[in-house]
């Protein structure tokens, strides 16, 4: 919706006006002394004549000036008392609602005022999006993105983001590795309230609490306004952000377990007093997780094993500050800060089954500590034209990792025990100015700059990690600098004609990119030095185009233009990680890919339920894609790195159901089947690994067609007003990939929320009740093995999430999806 909640506050605030609803105002006459008036009503929604529990009553003075307020509570009642003897403005304010304005006197003679019942109207001109649930508005479709509203039963699926995105559409997360895919591909932008954090996306998603979420965009063709990073799109995570007058706040705590435990809890706090408006939380994640898997190579008998123990701790605050100026002028800033504490112990066996004399076994006592920093500064504008707008937006963000590997051989091998050092330092600063104009009712102009500083320094010690021509083990350091500069302008047009609407826009970008990474041999104290250079300048167009025939359904097509950066992970020549038999290195040549995406969506309302379904296109040039090399000084070792490729594409479809049997049981369903092609080199040997020499080494261009489907299903059943059921069920299809072919997995939840009291819910939720969420894969290159992986799906969760302070504000304050639920709906597909 356009109208989100703490705009919807902040306009009321700043004295946003509306016609009145024509109501009659009883008064009662009582005694009366200084600073006891009253004023209190009943609202409900017009269309469906129901009360809106947890709408907005803001009292105003004269001057605009926000003094008191409060929220309905379950049965759509208000009462605001403490009132003086005056005159105010009372502005009663719902998301998606036209706004309520009474001018009110309290005087000794009428202490008390009644409004009655106040009758909110959906407020449909404000709205430029195509509700796909009219009732419940749970998923959007906009013009260039999709909108979920994150409901109760969904972030009963786990206290984390985490693990909420398994349970959105075409969106999955790595278990294990907690990476995260949006249709098929890594490559897509998370942002947390439209900005990117400096914080590692795995370690960021668990940090986020479930309930202080509030909408997740999918955005799979951004348009021209965005940065074009990302072949996938963009997901934008929008927390809830409370303006209600006083002091509020929300108090959530969590325990999971299987093997080890996993606790993760949150402290959310807001005031507001006049003009300003101070927030503030606190979260913290302490888990530890066991994980073991094993590969095994058929030819040569060589079985490698892993055992491992990953703990994590991290804390993030956030702290920020909104001043409204005035009703023109408003200046927020806030920082994050993260801190992080990882430990990974454990060890890898690798067993020679036709001879165990030669087995070895390497200790992982590894340790990574990183500190995140965010500093964000905004200032907006708003002219006497409604919604035309001015916005200087400064953001700073550091990252400091430092982190160290024990690395302690037994067993059968010549190679002493090393130490890896690695201390990273990461910064970058965005400037932002955008410039928003409604040229008419229907038309809009969107123009906008940006400057975005990037700078990588990562120093890597290792005491006996490579070998010299002579094969001696010797230490070395390398220090590796990267800077990443870009600078571009946007414009962006959008205009409706009678069932039509569209936005065309482009980006224009400069890029600057220098690297230098400076080895040195501390045994000869011997340099080497790498450089490496890369600029270039792009145009990214962007076109969308909706056809609404009838209120029910909606037509949509869209192209945009998009990269691909190499992170600074996949430039570093340093080591990634390093076994006895896979290493992983980066590569300072790669270049970047971009991505020309279409795609067409369908969107269909019906009387119990809706549907979506959309098809995409992608062309992609300079594919980046992993190689695998064989090493020339250990023919059973691995050597793992990235390379640009001949083009390729990528193709897919989506489809999306929500159906409501009966007031108590709601289905939400989603499938999604995509096609990618990609290219490689890999090398391969043609006798066993124990007899080969290096002139029987093959290499070859490899060609994967990579089909995979999914699908998630998603039940909620409500039992009476305080509990409710659910059950989540996910299925991910094998897949072909470079290196392994994946089997299918999946899994089956259940989930159950309790409200125990008015403003508390306990939460128990079981995950893989059937144990099947395990890895397993296959392959042939370079060598014919087969392996998987196992971590701890089987968890069991218990939460609690309590709300308090004199205004509390609920994570679901829009009516339409409280009505769902009592219908048994509210579910995501």
């Amino acid at each position: 919706m356009k109208n989100l909640v703490t705009l919807c506050i902040l306009i009321a605030s700043l004295g946003s006006i509306a016609k009145p609803s024509a109501e009659n105002i009883s008064t009662q006459t009582n005694s009366y002394s200084e600073n006891t008036g009253s004023v209190q009503g009943l609202v409900i929604d017009a269309k469906l004549n129901q009360p809106l529990p947890y709408v907005t009553v803001i009292i105003e003075n004269n001057a605009g000036e926000t003094l008191t307020g409060g929220i309905t509570d379950n049965d759509g009642n208000f009462k605001v008392n403490s009132l003086a003897e005056g005159t105010y403005n009372v502005i009663i304010q719902y998301i998606g609602f036209k706004p309520y304005v009474k001018k009110i006197e309290i005087s000794k003679s009428n202490p008390a005022i009644n409004l009655g019942t106040i009758a909110l109207e959906e407020d449909v001109a404000s709205l430029d999006e195509v509700v796909v649930v009219a009732e419940v508005s749970t998923i959007q479709q906009k013009v260039d993105r999709k909108v979920i509203n994150v409901g109760k039963d969904l972030t009963t699926a786990g206290p984390t983001a985490s693990d909420i995105m398994n349970n959105l559409p075409s969106v999955s997360v790595d278990e294990q590795s907690g990476a995260l895919s949006f249709r098929g591909n890594e490559n897509v932008t998370v942002m947390v309230d439209g900005k990117i954090s400096s914080v590692p996306v795995a370690q960021l998603l668990k940090q986020i609490p479930s309930n202080a979420i509030k909408q997740i965009e999918l955005i799979t063709n951004p348009s021209a306004k965005y940065n074009p990073e990302g072949m996938s799109g963009i997901i934008n995570i929008i927390l809830h952000k409370n303006v209600t007058v006083g002091f509020n706040g929300s108090l959530d705590v969590g325990l999971a377990y299987e093997v080890e435990p996993k606790f993760n809890s949150s402290l959310n706090m807001n005031y507001r007093t006049g003009k300003f408006n101070f927030y503030g939380n606190l979260s913290n994640n302490i888990s530890k997780n066991d994980n073991f898997g094993s590969f095994l190579r058929i030819d040569d008998d060589i079985k490698q094993e892993f055992d491992l123990l990953f703990g994590r701790k991290s804390q993030l605050y956030k702290v920020g500050l909104d001043v409204y100026i005035n009703e023109k002028n408003t200046l927020s800033i806030f920082t994050n800060q993260n801190i992080y504490d990882g430990k990974i112990y454990g060890d890898t066996f690798i067993k020679y089954l036709d001879m165990p004399t030669l087995d070895i076994t390497q200790n992982f006592d590894a340790i990574e500590e990183n500190y995140s920093q965010q500093y964000n500064l905004s200032y907006k504008l708003e002219f006497e034209k409604e919604d035309h707008t001015l916005e200087l937006e400064a953001d700073h963000n550091i990252f400091e990792s430092e982190s160290q590997n024990n690395n302690t051989f037994f067993g059968n091998i010549t190679r002493p025990n090393y130490i890896e050092e690695t201390i990273s330092d990461r910064e970058q600063s965005i400037i932002n100015l955008d410039y928003v104009n409604p040229l008419s009712e229907t038309a809009k102009l969107e123009l906008g700059l940006e400057a975005r500083l990037f700078n990588s320094i990562t120093d890597y010690f290792s005491d006996a990690r490579s070998q010299n021509s002579e094969g001696l083990y010797i230490p070395s350091s390398t220090n590796y600098d990267f800077t990443r500069d870009i600078y571009s302008a946007y414009a962006t047009f959008g205009n409706k004609l009678d069932k039509w609407t569209y936005q065309i826009g482009v980006r224009a970008e400069s890029v600057e990119e220098n690297g230098i990474a400076l080895e040195t041999d501390l045994t000869a104290n011997s340099q080497n030095t790498l450089r490496f250079n890369n600029d270039y300048f792009e145009i990214y167009p962007s076109a969308f185009f909706t056809y609404s025939p009838t209120e029910k359904g909606t037509y949509q097509v869209s192209y945009s233009r998009r990269v691909d950066r190499p992170n600074p992970g996949q430039l570093n020549p340093l080591p990634e990680w390093t076994t006895p038999l896979v290493s992983q290195f980066g590569n300072p040549n790669l270049l970047p890919q971009f991505t020309n995406s279409i795609e067409a969506n369908y969107t269909r309302q019906f009387e119990k339920g809706s549907f979506t379904g959309g098809v995409f296109y992608r062309i992609i040039q300079d594919e980046i894609n992993q190689y695998l090399f064989i090493d020339r000084d250990d023919l059973n070792r691995i050597i793992m790195s990235s390379d640009n490729f001949d083009n390729s594409t990528a193709y897919g479809i989506e489809a999306s159901a929500n159906i409501r049997p009966t007031k108590w049981w709601s289905v939400n369903a989603s499938m999604d089947v995509f096609s990618r092609t990609q290219k490689s080199i890999a090398e391969r040997l043609t006798v066993p690994a124990n007899e080969a020499t290096p002139d029987d080494i093959v290499s070859e261009n490899v060609t994967v067609e990579n089909v995979a489907f999914n699908g998630r299903l998603f039940n909620n059943f409500k039992v009476n007003e305080k509990l409710s059921f659910s059950a989540f069920g996910l299925y991910r299809g094998p897949q072909d990939g470079i290196q392994f072919n994946s089997k299918a997995m999946g899994m089956v939840n259940l989930g159950m929320r309790y409200t125990f009291i008015e403003n508390g819910t306990f939460s128990i939720n079981v995950n893989d009740i059937f144990d099947t969420m395990k890895a397993q894969f296959e392959s042939d290159r370079p060598y014919r093995q087969e392996g998987n992986w196992n971590w701890e799906s089987q968890t069991v969760f218990v939460g609690i999430n309590y709300r308090f302070g004199g205004g509390n504000y609920r994570a679901l304050s829009r009516k339409q999806r409280d009505a769902n639920e009592a219908e048994g709906g509210g579910g995501l597909f």
